[in-house]
């Protein structure tokens, strides 16, 4: 069915606001031919578009702040979007919007190593940030499967996380300081080039508030001497009930891996097939890497392989050199995209108690058998950080309602086993109206308090983390 044109009203608005942004900007940093606009019409979760009213790439957070000031005047929705690598749905535009885009907004612009920390900008990739401080024997601990694509200004609104978070943290135990435009243009700094702050902890507010606060321009990152060596474990069992509890067993021994990360067999035997890591024949695998000196790696090996012994494995094998440890990881961080030559697939994020992964491990199984989709679980089991892939048939009618349905009731499983909703991808679109699942009314109503005070128009990040009613009565009364 054709949609109706738009009217002239809407179509003067548009040319008003986008030739103003073109008189504050350079004009070909703002975007509104729908040929152009359409390559910001998704992020990563792919199964939503909507086309924006246009997009502008700032250069500064002088010309985010003067975007923004515009905006706001106009009373235009900004979906804030970093390199649009958000899993849910994070920076999916509506069609009063205006996307601002910081992917431009990408330098470095200081390294102290003195202090431990550098500043970027927050367009820069997660991994280029590592990239500038390597070869002086530094690096940024948070390691997200995205990070050659994403940017700092979506870690930080995600709060993301990786592989090696078990040790290091996510994102907000990585932030030291941030330069933030709230959506009537005023420039605020929070923190700095030290570890921490007097008064509230609004770092902790501004990240993993998924852009519905400001919008992140400059971040103060903590950077870390590179360990002296590293080596991965390979470790494979009969079943991933089994895995699950060695995991637990690992954790509880007071053993502290750089990370522990889990696959079961549908995702073990497409990332083989693409990265030819030498992954064992298995129902479930785990990745166990620790670091330190030679002799604190053998040491701490030693009892993760006594521990994992007592679980029947399948295979134990140690990584016997750096090349082989760095198929054991091209593998693990290569698991998204190789699952896509299955099929369609939808990836979750919720976070449980590690001592709940058996018993969660099973039920999410039983649940696919009983919706009659695939699941492909791989995540960082060592801080029970879980992502499991529904595959489906995008082209075959109803099944990405079934998808989702089964995604709604492993979310709620990871709530009901004491965890919560996610991890490090963020609420979005994804997990908006499960909300009431985690958090009570009141609970929720102190949450949106929050935003009524920084964006008092809702105008920030339309249709995200807030269930749609809520949202609509919000901004209906502002």
């Amino acid at each position: 069915m054709d949609m109706p044109a738009p009217s002239i009203d809407v179509l003067n608005r548009k040319s008003r606001i986008v030739e103003r942004l073109k008189n504050a900007l350079s004009a070909e940093h703002v975007k509104s031919d729908p040929v152009e606009t359409r390559a910001y019409e998704c992020d990563a979760l792919t199964a939503y578009a909507c086309q924006p009213l246009c997009v502008v790439l700032p250069g500064s957070t002088g010309e985010v702040a003067e975007a923004l000031r515009i905006c706001s005047e106009e009373r235009v929705p900004v979906v804030p979007r970093g390199s649009g690598t958000s899993l849910a749905g994070g920076a999916l535009p509506t069609s009063d919007c205006v996307v601002l885009g910081v992917s431009r907004m990408s330098r470095i612009l200081e390294v102290d190593y003195a202090s431990r920390c550098i500043r970027v900008e927050a367009g820069r990739t997660n991994l280029s940030v590592t990239g500038a401080v390597q070869e002086d024997g530094f690096f940024y601990a948070p390691d997200p499967s995205s990070q050659l694509a994403c940017a700092i200004a979506g870690n930080i609104a995600m709060n993301a996380g990786g592989a090696h978070c078990l040790k290091y943290g996510v994102t907000t135990n990585n932030l030291l300081g941030l330069t933030m435009v709230t959506m009537d243009g005023s420039v605020v700094e929070i923190g700095g080039a030290h570890m921490d702050a007097s008064g509230y902890d609004w770092l902790g507010l501004v990240c993993g508030s998924e852009g519905q606060l400001g919008v992140v321009t400059e971040a103060t990152l903590r950077i870390l001497p590179r360990p002296e060596g590293a080596r991965p474990m390979l470790i494979g069992f009969a079943s991933p009930e089994v895995a699950g509890a060695c995991v637990s067993d690992i954790i509880r021994a007071g053993v502290l891996p750089v990370a522990i990360e889990y696959m079961d067999r549908k995702v073990i035997e497409v990332v083989e097939s693409f990265s030819q890591a030498g992954y064992p024949d298995c129902e479930a695998l785990l990745i166990v890497e620790v670091e330190g000196s030679p002799a604190e790696i053998d040491d701490q090996l030693g009892v993760i392989g006594n521990i994992a012994r007592r679980h029947d494995p399948i295979e134990l094998r140690e990584a016997r050199d750096a090349d082989e440890a760095a198929r054991i990881w091209l593998g693990r961080k290569s698991a998204f995209g190789a699952m896509g030559k299955l099929n369609d697939y939808i990836c979750l994020d919720g976070t449980i108690p590690v001592s709940e992964l058996p018993g969660v491990l099973k039920r999410i199984g039983a649940l696919s058998r009983q919706y009659g989709l695939d699941v492909g679980n791989v995540f960082h089991a060592g801080d029970g950080n879980m992502h499991p892939l529904i595959l489906f048939n995008a082209n075959s009618s109803g099944e990405l309602e079934t998808c989702e349905a089964l995604g709604a009731e492993i979310l709620k499983l990871c709530v009901e086993a004491g965890g919560c909703l996610t991890g490090e991808h963020g609420v979005g679109i994804e997990k908006r109206d499960l909300m009431h699942v985690q958090f009570d009314p009141v609970d929720l109503e102190a949450q949106m308090n929050v935003k009524d005070v920084l964006d008092p128009a809702w105008l920030l990040n339309p249709a995200k983390v807030f269930p749609l009613s809520e949202t609509a009565s919000r901004r209906a009364a502002a």
